[in-house]
């Protein structure tokens, strides 16, 4: 499986931040795998975001207080998060995966005016 990262590399604050997950030689619909998205900040160590399961059922870091949200598009085999209300601390590298087996090269994502 092997997955790729898409979005703007630059939000403002206060937006709302949308990135997309592009998966190929896997469905996102099979095989009881949860579809994760995870963050690194620069000089810190990986957050847990949230997943989208294989049957649709999602899950949230707590810290992030609500305001992220996992969807997918099932007939393009992709899943997005979206992250409102970002400020320069959601500044990271972002992940994408099939957890825990395959990860994306990742995408860098800074929120500044």
């Amino acid at each position: 499986v092997q997955l790729q990262e898409s979005g703007p590399g630059l939000v403002k604050p206060s937006q709302t931040l949308s990135l997309t997950c592009t998966v190929s030689g896997g469905s996102i619909t099979t095989g009881n795998f949860d579809w994760s998205w995870i963050r690194q900040p620069p000089g810190k160590g990986l957050e847990y975001i949230g997943y989208i399961s294989y049957s649709g059922s999602t899950y949230y870091n707590p810290s992030l207080k609500g305001r992220a949200s996992i969807s997918r598009d099932t007939s393009n085999n992709q899943f997005t998060l979206q992250l409102s209300s970002v400020t320069p601390d959601d500044t990271a590298l972002y992940y994408c995966g099939r957890d825990p087996l395959d990860w994306g090269q990742g995408t860098q994502v800074t929120v500044s005016s």
